[in-house]
């Protein structure tokens, strides 16, 4: 992984135009801090910056094919390159590196081969037999890619905004699973699952399958020549991960080159929710565990840093990645270069509390499709961007194409929410891994409540950012709000401080236009908003926001719901068996 940054039909190609490149270029150093390269043709310019993780020694960016015809800068990890090679006998590759096989692709497949990558990445790829290119970002959006038109008639293209934002008249976010040409200058979704038109599905739940392909995504992710971690906070999510990370290790590359021993890492406030848990998990799977702790003041002085490298105003993201940001610090500092993260079950199982809210099937699976569309704007774009800070890679299972197709294939009926039948959110996904023989989990973590990263590092930290940004923005400042902000006016003290932040940094139109608006419960949609008429009048991001769900919402005395952390697992999960056709049934 790494940054990368092209200039592509400029009407300038000199020196000095190389060097502005080779500047802006350095602005995503942090992004890959192994290597810089950049290669010129005749208008075009491409730039790399490069974290070092698949053949270390050889595989320095951009990329070439056998008589460099064919050039490319990548920002990705190809999980499937090996087969890849396998499959192009009649092609000499020059490294070893994953993302070598790209520019083979191309020339035996020409624009159609994209959908025959299984990874993420984002990519630059230019031809120099008839100075075409063809730009790409992966299916769901976990890397970052924004694309600029200059007045030149130039197309730029950068990992993160701050490579191309001063020198475009216009730019915007690269969308995921799209590809642009410039021979039609139009974008093409190259990535059309099933789930995308949001039809209803109608598959039954098989946990085993379910299993089967999330272990299948997470051992594929341990191709590596340098040391990696996971991220553990104690949730289902990343302890699944760890679990199943945990389990397989032993008997892959990674593991005979650096060891069977993995090493976890948390990060939250002094007695956190996360940081307990963690713990616990950690001891469970006998993992190398690392426990970073981080004050209020400590997340307060770092926001400016953090805005500036998430590039967002948005309130969940920057609450969240603060903390993800100085625990990627620390990570770094040991050593590590790349970590599992646990991004991507919420919007796919509708773990979100408020889905709880869901009235129907139909309803919860358009919301999940809503929920995954948007996930590089959010999340993605969080876990991205707060480890690349760093120069660390976050890779995310969840969000393998394939898991996602097995996943969002299953009739939404078996993923609703259903109390009284002792079913709590993502429930299809905690009995896939519900192994009396073989726990992967203890079931109280098993069956854990639903934690938003920023609820989980500690209740405090929300509070104390309230507190902080309200001694910096006054009410006569929200008044003049809507006049300073009338794109997405932030309607708390919270969001018009991030919002002041991010515009000194990135004070273009264009910028502001890349951030998601629009109200939201407890990380919903503005469209699920509609599920409960309550929520209109608490519009906060926070889990605790969702009252009668979450067990320590904002206001116990709204809550008149059962504590579903307050009874024994076994008691409110029924016992289920797998009947010879895969089939989950109740006993």
């Amino acid at each position: 992984m790494c940054g990368i940054l092209a200039v592509l039909g400029c009407s300038d190609n000199s020196l000095s135009k190389r060097v502005r490149v080779l500047e802006l270029s350095r602005r995503l150093k942090h992004r890959g801090p192994d290597w810089s390269g950049l290669h010129q043709h005749g208008d075009c310019f491409l730039a790399h910056q490069r974290l070092a993780i698949v053949d270390p020694a050889s595989g320095d960016q951009p990329l070439f094919n056998e008589d460099k015809s064919i050039i490319v800068t990548v920002n990705g990890e190809i999980y499937n390159h090996e087969d890849i090679r396998k499959q192009l006998p009649n092609h000499k590759f020059r490294t070893g590196s994953d993302c070598d096989v790209i520019a083979h692709l191309y020339e035996e497949h020409g624009e159609n081969f994209v959908d025959m990558l299984d990874g993420i990445f984002s990519f630059v790829l230019l031809d120099t037999r008839d100075n075409s290119f063809l730009v790409a970002r992966d299916a769901i959006g976990v890397t970052s890619l924004y694309i600029g038109w200059g007045l030149d008639g130039s197309v730029w293209i950068a990992s993160e905004l701050k490579g191309l934002n001063d020198d475009c008249e216009h730019f915007e976010s690269f969308p995921p699973g799209h590809l642009y040409s410039s021979k039609e200058r139009e974008f093409h979704r190259w990535y059309n699952p099933p789930w995308f038109s949001e039809a209803i599905p109608s598959a039954p739940y098989d946990p085993l399958a379910l299993r089967h392909a999330f272990e299948k995504a997470v051992v594929k992710r341990l191709m590596t020549d340098v040391p990696f971690g996971v991220l553990l906070s104690g949730g289902l999510d990343s302890s699944l991960v760890a679990s199943v990370t945990a389990r397989y290790l032993a008997n892959t590359k990674a593991a005979k080159q650096w060891g069977d021993k993995l090493h976890s890492f948390c990060v939250g406030l002094e007695g956190s929710p996360d940081l307990k848990a963690g713990k616990e998990v950690a001891d469970y799977l006998g993992t190398v565990h690392h426990e970073f702790t981080f004050t209020v003041q400590d997340g307060i002085d770092a926001i400016e840093e953090v805005i500036y490298h998430i590039e967002t105003y948005d309130v969940t993201t920057i609450r969240a990645s603060t903390p993800m940001f100085l625990m990627s610090r620390k990570i770094k500092s040991l050593g590590v270069k790349w970590v599992i993260s646990g991004e991507g079950s919420d919007e796919i199982f509708g773990g979100y509390l408020y889905f709880h809210k869901a009235p129907n099937k139909e309803e919860f699976h358009q919301e999940t499709c809503r929920k995954i569309k948007a996930l590089h704007k959010y999340d993605c774009l969080r876990a991205n961007k707060s480890t690349y800070a760093w120069g660390l890679e976050a890779r995310v299972p969840f969000l393998d194409k394939e898991f996602i197709n097995v996943a969002m294939n299953i009739d939404p009926e078996h993923k609703m929410i259903k109390r009284e039948e002792g079913r709590m959110e993502k429930w299809v996904l905690r009995r896939a891994f519900d192994d009396e023989e073989n726990p992967y989990l203890p079931k109280h973590i098993l069956y854990r409540q639903k934690e938003q990263f920023s609820d989980g590092v500690g209740y405090s930290w929300i509070d104390g950012l309230k507190d902080h940004a309200a001694k910096h923005v006054t009410d006569k400042m929200m008044q003049n709000a809507p006049h300073i902000y009338p794109h997405n006016t932030p309607n708390t003290k919270e969001a018009y401080y991030y919002r002041m932040i991010f515009e000194r940094f990135f004070p273009q139109n264009p910028a502001r236009l890349t951030v998601p608006g629009g109200p939201s419960i407890a990380c919903s949609t503005a469209k699920a908003i509609e599920w409960d008429a309550a929520w209109s009048n608490n519009l906060d991001p926070s889990g605790r926001a969702a009252l009668g769900v979450h067990v320590s919402a904002y206001d116990n005395n709204q809550v008149n719901s059962v504590s579903i952390n307050s009874v024994e697992p076994e008691k409110i999960i029924p016992k289920m068996e797998v009947s010879p056709l895969g089939v989950a049934i109740q006993s």
